[in-house]
């Protein structure tokens, strides 16, 4: 039996792993351990209990993060992962820790794993997107013995970064897995939750779903990108859905520019919410008119539903990309003029290029079926 630890600290890493989580539950040479940590055990406490409420057993947690999201924080919280993760494979012992994406924990994670000689996968390895996401992922990459990409030019990429083919698997992206499935009940789930929030908002109208997250490398300007992005959806005059940003560096500063935007008379309504469930998030980017911000969910989420999508500023600003993606620099004009286009366009063609919505059973397999030997070399 091989154990799969997974560590669970974000939304989007529950999105990301849940369709894997199940079919590794099921495989009958595979063992699940799994762990919540970082904002799951504070501000995205509630994705921690839809996780229990579906039947995941927690094994264990990883409480590394500081409560501030500064530089400085951001970088001592890594540390604590560091350490706190060394503890943690000490005390689980697992055959392999599986390692999602690129945020600033998952290289701690890795460093853990390469330190106790525990083999490591790797989902969505092979990626271009620049800032800070991309160093992370290709050094992740290098550590890594299982390699999960979501796309054919992601794989392609892992080769020539060194990486045995055979360790390669194309996968997708797992949350799609997830969006296949009927939204019905994550509509009836996301309307009670919005109808909380004292936002007088009708999904079944247009309004804009808004995903904007700190660019750690252009952190001292965090606070006055959200003000633009404020300010547009003002001057859109549309009805919004604000998602609350990841805890990266520059988290914080969304505060003064939402307080802001709400406190104009002509503000249309908005409303905040943070650590959505994949599927009530799915259900809100089926409806938007369009998804408005920096979120990589636009370019892949939204391209496999085919939702018009505005990029703003160098976040994602050469990850690939379907035709539902429109590139604007970070400016108030720039992006009114972009949403209304992309509005007028409307829904787009569904695009498979991040996969088509069947990587948790890929993923499952291959774990199973592939046995890499701990030390490697560049293969080339």
């Amino acid at each position: 039996m091989k154990r799969i630890c997974i560590v669970i600290t974000t939304r989007g890493n529950f999105a990301k792993m849940k369709a894997a989580m199940r079919a590794i539950v099921a495989h009958p040479d595979l063992e699940l351990q799994l762990v919540i940590g970082g904002a799951l055990l504070n501000r995205q406490s509630a994705i921690s209990d839809e996780i229990r409420a579906q039947g995941f057993e927690i094994c264990a947690t990883l409480d590394y993060m500081l409560a501030a999201e500064t530089q400085e924080a951001i970088g001592t919280s890594a540390a604590l992962c560091l350490l706190k993760a060394t503890e943690l494979i000490e005390k689980l012992k697992p055959d392999v820790i599986m390692v999602i994406a690129d945020r600033y924990e998952a290289l701690a994670l890795a460093q853990a794993a390469l330190c106790s000689n525990v083999l490591i996968a790797h989902l969505e390895g092979g990626e271009v997107s620049g800032s800070i996401d991309e160093r992370i992922r290709h050094a992740i990459t290098k550590l890594a013995h299982y390699h999960f990409p979501s796309s054919k030019d992601a794989a392609e990429r892992i080769v020539r970064l060194g990486e045995r083919p055979d360790s390669i698997a194309i996968v997708g992206s797992p949350s799609f897995d997830l969006l296949r499935e009927a939204d019905g009940a994550g509509l009836a789930r996301v309307k009670k939750r919005l109808a909380g929030d004292n936002a007088d908002i009708d999904l079944e109208h247009p309004f804009l779903l808004v995903s904007q997250h700190p660019v750690v490398t252009e952190y001292a300007n965090a606070e006055a990108q959200y003000r633009v992005l404020a300010e547009a959806v003002l001057k859109l005059a549309m009805p919004a859905v604000w998602i609350w940003p990841n805890n990266d560096a520059g988290a914080d500063t969304v505060r003064e520019p939402l307080v802001w935007l709400r406190a104009q008379k002509d503000c249309p309504p908005i409303a905040i919410v943070s650590g959505l469930p994949i599927e009530e998030y799915g259900a809100l980017l089926r409806r938007a008119a369009c998804l408005v911000g920096n979120s990589s969910s636009g370019l892949r989420e939204g391209g496999f539903i085919g939702t018009a999508t505005v990029n703003i500023g160098s976040r994602q600003m050469v990850r690939e990309r379907g035709a539902n993606v429109v590139d604007v620099a970070c400016g108030v004009d720039e992006i009114v003029a972009a949403v209304r286009r992309q509005i007028a366009h409307g829904q787009y063609a569904p695009d498979y290029h991040y996969g088509d919505g069947t990587a948790g059973q890929k993923i499952a397999n291959f774990l199973a079926r592939f046995h890499p030997p701990l030390d490697k070399t560049i293969a080339y």
